[in-house]
């Protein structure tokens, strides 16, 4: 999309009000379109997604209960995984459907992660990857792309890519000022709070200026006096035109800062919509309360972190 006709955050999020509440809901202006992925473990099926569309420019939350499928999803769609084969639909053999995605109207299916990194879609991970024995600074710099001086015959020649080089640092430096980090960058990473390990991991894959951003749990292990810089930086992402998309388990997070809610169970996508409407949805309730779904979902002692999960864990 041009900058000419870049919509605003504000117009992105307008656009969803006249979006259909179903699951598979087509979006007016889809960066991500998910067609038919299985995955199976064994005889489990982890991920079972039929279609589903990611509204550019917003913070769509996906949610549901541990053992949903929601980082296995992430991880087929950023290629850090692959799919199972073509799914069998009722009509038997003849009806198999083969899982593909597309990104920004680029087909990713089978791509390698780091051509989808490539591509503008990067992620970060439940745990944090931070490379314990760099430093915070060299640490970003690892996350910046198309560097000349990767290249074996020119990193001899340092004319060919200093000046690439420290304005990498200078971005880098920049990040690291946002993100409250600034002091720590000649530290170990291996060194950092977990609440900083998150900062620095979401800081890191800035540098390659995504078009989207997933994040897997950015609350996870967060000290509370993180939680709120993290929030103001995610709706910062959206309000600068990154797209969001994100796991998370903090329901008073997800209804804070979320555009749009896609909640997953059992491996499939079973409701969509504002969070409002979602967290009153007969099929969010049952998914995340079972036996208990005439509980009332308006009871913030159920919201707390962690209080609406299921007792499964999440397939890898």
């Amino acid at each position: 999309m041009s900058n000419a006709t870049k919509k605003t955050a504000a117009e992105a999020r307008a656009e969803l009000k006249t979006v259909a509440q179903t699951p598979g809901a087509a979006k007016p202006d889809a960066i991500l379109v998910v067609d038919n992925v299985v995955r199976d473990f064994g005889g489990n099926r982890a991920v079972d997604v039929d279609h589903l569309e990611v509204q550019r420019g917003v913070i769509t939350a996906l949610i549901g209960p541990n053992g949903a499928g929601k980082t296995t999803f992430f991880n087929l769609i950023t290629g850090f995984d692959q799919p199972s084969s073509a799914k069998k639909a009722f009509g038997g053999p003849s009806a198999d459907k083969a899982a593909k995605w597309s990104f920004n109207g680029k087909l990713l299916g089978n791509t390698a992660a780091a051509s989808v990194a490539k591509s503008g879609m990067v992620r970060t991970f439940q745990l944090t990857k931070a490379l314990s024995r760099l430093t915070v600074m060299q640490n970003m710099l690892l996350g910046a792309k198309d560097q000349r001086g990767e290249s074996f015959l020119a990193a001899f020649v340092k004319p060919l890519w200093a000046a690439q080089e420290k304005a990498n640092i200078a971005k880098a430096e920049d990040l690291l000022k946002r993100f409250k980090l600034y002091e720590k960058k000649e530290d170990l990473a291996g060194s950092l709070s977990g609440g900083q390990k998150k900062l620095l991991e979401m800081a890191r894959a800035l540098m390659s200026d995504p078009v989207m951003i997933m994040l897997d749990e950015p609350m996870a292990g967060v000290n509370p006096a993180l939680t709120q810089s993290l929030l103001g930086h995610i709706q910062s992402l959206r309000d600068e035109g990154t797209t969001v998309l994100f796991v998370e388990h903090d329901m008073h997070m997800v209804r804070h800062i979320s555009d749009w809610v896609v909640v997953m169970a059992e491996g499939r996508v079973v409701a969509e919509g504002p969070a409002d409407t979602v967290m009153s949805d007969q099929a969010v309730i049952d998914a995340y309360l079972g036996a208990h779904h005439d509980t009332d979902l308006g009871d913030d002692s159920l919201l707390e972190e962690g209080a609406m999960d299921a007792p499964k864990k999440e397939k890898k």
